[in-house]
């Protein structure tokens, strides 16, 4: 691994991570997330470029606004950390390529969903058609390229039809967006490896929703958001998909 490149990459990660941010925070409120420039959310004064600086600016400030004082979430840096972090072990499972691009492109785009479905229970169309538009440009690449596309337009159909089949039988159980995020998800990762996401997702939330129903902070008929566990199941899929198949494999 060449050290220089992988810290270019950890701190390319965590300025995109930083305008991940952004978009968690203004797409649920109907905003730019272009404009106006980064300003304060309590007393509205506009962010100089010095405290801008991903994970940084946030120590430095000690967790405050410089104008305000109010108290900035920790979510900031947290989001920014880990951007940079999975960019990192992108790097080093892939290298620098396609390949890099694509599954950067589509951690990204999951954070955002999943974030924003965390915070609202909302799905909105703009973030996961925006995963559908990448996929499908990836798609086309690889078929210019000479690559088997199959596989991907079949995983984006298993995502689909499966997240379809539930909300019928569950008569909305479970929403149109869940379906929305497995479709582009299935788009990216391919029919194997949509699988075992799908698998994870459901593991995982039924474990989460298990313990916050035994710990009190959830009762049975309330809603959880679907869109985080597909979000981690999906990361765990690219980092060690190939390792749980092969598990079930042999």
């Amino acid at each position: 691994m060449n050290i220089y490149l992988a810290a270019f990459i950890f701190i390319f990660g965590a300025a995109i991570g930083s305008f991940l941010n952004v978009c968690i925070y203004r797409i649920p409120r109907g905003e730019s997330v272009v404009y106006p420039p980064s300003h304060c959310t309590n007393c509205s004064a506009k962010i100089k470029w010095f405290d801008l600086m991903p994970i940084i600016s946030y120590i430095v400030l000690g967790g405050k606004c410089r104008h305000c004082g109010v108290k900035i979430s920790v979510r900031y840096p947290v989001i920014e950390s880990a951007a940079a972090l999975l960019y990192l072990m992108l790097y080093a499972k892939l290298g620098i390529g396609l390949e890099f691009v694509k599954y950067a492109i589509f951690i990204s785009v999951l954070i955002v969903v999943g974030m924003i479905d965390f915070d609202t229970t909302d799905v909105y169309f703009k973030t996961t058609a925006a995963g559908i538009i990448f996929a499908l440009i990836f798609i086309a690449l690889y078929w210019y390229m000479g690559f088997e596309i199959k596989n991907f337009i079949l995983g984006g159909i298993l995502g689909g039809i499966f997240f379809i089949s539930i909300i019928i039988a569950t008569r909305g159980g479970m929403g149109w967006g869940d379906m929305e995020i497995c479709l582009f998800c299935g788009l990216f990762l391919g029919f194997k490896f949509t699988l075992v996401m799908m698998l994870l997702a459901f593991v995982l939330g039924s474990a989460a929703g298990v313990i916050l129903i035994l710990s009190g902070k959830k009762s049975r008929k309330d809603y959880i958001p679907f869109g985080p566990f597909i979000l981690m199941a999906s990361i765990i899929t690219i980092f060690w998909g190939v390792d749980i198949l092969n598990f079930y494999i042999f």
